[in-house]
């Protein structure tokens, strides 16, 4: 847990509580910062097994898993080439739009070369602005406005290379949980401080509202949990993941991110979703431990 990562905070409160419950279940546990004395630290515990409570750089990218695979210590979560996917918004974005499913138009570009992009002909305002690579809602901004694009862009620029411009839709935010190779309950996500679900949204107190299940009908909620399973299928992901959604003021679905490695705090969506469908915190800890138990490869002396 932690790492060097904008999402660090996030990890360790992730990390803290996984760490509870892996206690309460009787799992001889040790945790990790993601930091240059970790592969000596593990290698010194020599686990049976790695629980990845890292989130972003590092953690959701498909570094870790990289360097767990050349170390053969299973972990839980997705695997290198479906974490490396998922966290590159505009690849991931094109995949799902080759295959047909539904997500906002969208334009990528390249804030490196020192000149400032403009606004594509493609596109209207509003938009929304997000890095390519990143998690949690972290740089994400609405623009409305010439001005706000300018200023997003230039305070983009200091961070990040790329960033995506999405077509703003409004309407409703939901997300749709993936345990195992089934759809959890679809949540609906109110925001209490932002005009969206934000960082701040995201994680502060009262931020946000989670309604579990969602308040739709049962054909959208359908909907959802197949959109959400064939995202995760899609892109090769396994154990767990989360696809968030827009719902159009028309009724129509869209995916907006696909997060491969979803938070584990008190505020997350899919502990929510889990205790939905009867699924306790530490059965949900105990069944990523078991799927991770399930890949480790056995030599024979």
């Amino acid at each position: 847990m932690g790492g060097p990562g904008a999402e660090r905070e996030i990890s360790l409160e992730s990390g803290r509580l996984v760490m509870r419950a892996l206690g309460a279940l009787g799992y001889d546990a040790h945790s990790l910062d993601y930091d240059r004395r970790f592969v000596d630290a593990l290698r010194d515990i020599a686990p049976d097994a790695l629980f990845n409570a890292l989130h972003g750089t590092g953690g959701e990218d498909g570094e870790i898993q990289g360097v767990l695979e050349h170390l053969r210590v299973p972990y839980t979560g997705s695997g290198v080439e479906a974490c490396a996917l998922a966290m590159d918004k505009h690849l991931t974005k094109k995949l799902i739009a080759a295959e047909g499913l539904p997500t906002p138009a969208w334009d990528l570009f390249d804030l490196a070369g020192g000149t400032l992009p403009l606004l594509p002909g493609s596109l209207d305002l509003p938009l929304v602005v997000k890095p390519r690579y990143e998690g949690s809602s972290v740089a994400v901004t609405i623009v409305r406005t010439h001005e706000q694009w300018t200023n997003a862009v230039l305070s983009a620029s200091k961070t990040y290379a790329q960033v995506l411009a999405e077509e703003y839709v409004e309407g409703r935010e939901l997300t749709c949980g993936i345990l195992g190779d089934e759809a959890l309950p679809v949540v609906e996500i109110v925001p209490n401080i932002d005009e969206f679900y934000s960082y701040s949204a995201k994680y502060e107190p009262g931020g946000s509202t989670h309604i579990t299940p969602a308040r739709i009908d049962g054909d959208l909620s359908a909907r959802l949990q197949t959109l959400a399973l064939s995202t995760h299928r899609l892109l090769g992901l396994r154990d767990y993941s989360r696809v968030d959604f827009i719902v159009s003021r028309e009724g129509r679905p869209y995916i907006l991110e696909i997060n491969a490695l979803p938070g584990l705090t008190p505020v997350s969506l899919v502990p929510d979703a889990c205790a939905a469908a009867g699924i306790g915190y530490e059965a949900l800890v105990d069944r990523l431990v078991g799927y991770a138990l399930s890949r480790r490869v056995t030599v024979s002396p």
